[in-house]
């Protein structure tokens, strides 16, 4: 029961991927500048903007770090 509340919660990764390039854009960060802050490749912060990839938490930890929001704010479905 548990991890049906918690999966119903969670992102898709293309949910996930529309709220990080809307987070982006409304810091006015370009791809390279978020990708370079965060230390992660461009390219694979453009396939987590596509859906593509699914991140891990580390990876959530550094996004939020470089958008400086929290990583609950960062995975909310209804935060757009």
């Amino acid at each position: 029961m548990m991890s049906t509340i918690v999966d119903s919660m969670s992102p898709t990764p293309r949910q996930f991927g529309k709220r990080l390039r809307a987070l982006r854009e409304a810091a006015g960060r370009s791809q390279g500048q978020l990708a370079h802050k965060a230390g992660i490749s461009r390219v694979y912060l453009n396939q987590l903007e596509a859906g593509t990839r699914d991140p891990s938490l580390s990876i959530l930890t550094r996004l939020a770090r470089a958008l400086e929001v929290s990583v609950a704010a960062l995975v909310s479905a209804g935060g757009d």
